[in-house]
């Protein structure tokens, strides 16, 4: 499974965080054009539908998805008497930026959190999510999508992280499901009894989707409860402490130190005993490594209590689309408590939704603690430029073996700053 498609799914199996500098490039050029209905040079949308299909524009994490969606289109097709094409991007953030820049945006697509605040801001997005229900989503879903006081658009599923377990690998160091660790401290310790020759106890990549988790388990985050810049808080001083101790055990690697391309790989590989991933590593076990067995249980509690990251993605809708209703016909058709629960099936991510949260989890009992996690979960900040943020931050972390917690952290404070005062 390709590292390098990301985790800010909803519904990719582990994709990096932010674009590429060219992708960042466009999206930045594309703000600077951006108007307050939609972008100079594009034409405002009829109180009518024009004539024609719907474009939609996802970015897929393979067959299974790409299946999945082209399906509900069709069932939508069928039901509504309309009709919805869909294209899967090859660089979603680059062809978005340029059919936002055209004036020529898709119908329906998918957004990301670290993406969603800049067209939020620049008028690309048609704020449509109070036309919606919106005490069925998870609250934190919503505060994701939410920007200057609006809720935009509606979440079509979502991921947290987890502690995942080679069950193997645990039961020869001698330790059962009643070890299962609830602390810092016994994380820490198990992680050194599954260290052998050829195992780390725990991998991970070097970046805050992953890192951040202990952040939130120490009680502090990106942004405080205000949306102000926090990073250099006590409480990130601590977790990152915790953190570079653990790494300087050798009981705790990061992914490329044992050749992998993310801790899925890692984990599949069995140089890993244990991994922080999301639910889309379900997929990749059972696709690449389908005879290693594991378990997902919760990640350890810290000073703070229980934290953990979510990652998503919205259906947005352009403002500058030609088939509005039909558009917000399509998205409520595609959240709805069948259609959500078949996506899941199909491909493996978490319903937005809490209407079919006794569903999901009936369905699959093995993976409900990446549900659970929903109650106390953080995800990405609704800031725009947070992405360049969370690209310097990833940097930085990748030498937290040999550098100092709080100079790292008092620096991407600073950048922080200049978009969270």
């Amino acid at each position: 499974m390709s590292r390098t498609t990301s985790w800010f799914r909803a519904t990719s199996p582990r994709r990096l965080l932010v674009a590429s500098a060219a992708g960042a490039t466009v999206l930045a050029l594309v703000a600077a054009c951006g108007g307050g209905g939609g972008f100079s040079g594009g034409s405002s949308p009829t109180a009518t539908d024009a004539a024609g299909p719907l474009s939609v524009l996802i970015g897929s994490s393979g067959d299974a998805e790409t299946q999945s969606v082209t399906a509900a289109l069709a069932a939508w097709d069928k039901q509504s008497g309309k009709t919805a094409n869909l294209t899967v991007a090859s660089d979603l953030v680059q062809q978005l930026s340029q059919g936002f820049a055209a004036g020529s945006p898709p119908d329906v697509f998918y957004v990301s959190t670290d993406q969603f605040a800049g067209y939020a801001a620049n008028g690309s997005l048609e704020a449509y999510g109070d036309k919606l229900d919106k005490s069925n989503f998870y609250p934190t879903l919503v505060d994701s999508f939410s920007y200057g006081g609006k809720f935009y658009c509606a979440p079509k599923d979502f991921s947290t992280l987890q502690l995942i377990i080679n069950t193997d690998a645990w039961q020869k160091a001698g330790l059962t499901s009643a070890d299962y660790p609830t602390t810092w401290d016994q994380l820490k310790t198990d992680a050194q009894k599954l260290t052998t020759g050829g195992q780390t106890g725990l991998v991970t990549t070097p970046e805050w989707a992953r890192i951040g988790a202990f952040m939130a388990q120490a009680g502090g985050g990106l942004v405080d409860k205000d949306g102000h810049a926090a990073v250099d808080s006590d409480a990130n001083v601590q977790a990152l402490t915790f953190v570079k101790s653990m790494l300087a055990t050798g009981a705790y690697k990061f992914a490329s130190d044992v050749g992998a391309g993310w801790g899925g790989e890692a984990f599949g590989t069995q140089k890993a005993a244990m991994t922080i991933e999301g639910n889309w590593i379900v997929g990749a076990m059972q696709a690449d490594y389908p005879n290693v067995k594991y378990a997902v249980v919760p990640l350890p509690k810290g000073p703070g209590g229980a934290g953990t990251l979510q990652f998503t993605n919205c259906w947005g809708i352009a403002a500058d689309s030609h088939h509005q209703n039909a558009a917000l016909d399509l998205v409520k058709f595609l959240i709805s408590d069948q259609q959500q629960m078949a996506f899941a099936k199909g491909f493996g991510v978490m319903p937005s939704i809490k209407s079919v949260a006794d569903q999901w989890k009936a369905e699959f009992p093995a993976q409900a603690a990446f549900l659970d996690g929903a109650a106390y979960a953080q995800g990405v900040p609704p800031l725009n430029g947070i992405a360049a943020v969370i690209t310097e931050f990833n940097s930085q972390l990748q030498a937290l073996r040999t550098s100092d917690p709080k100079t790292i952290l008092t620096s991407v404070q600073g950048d922080l700053k200049a978009i969270a005062p």
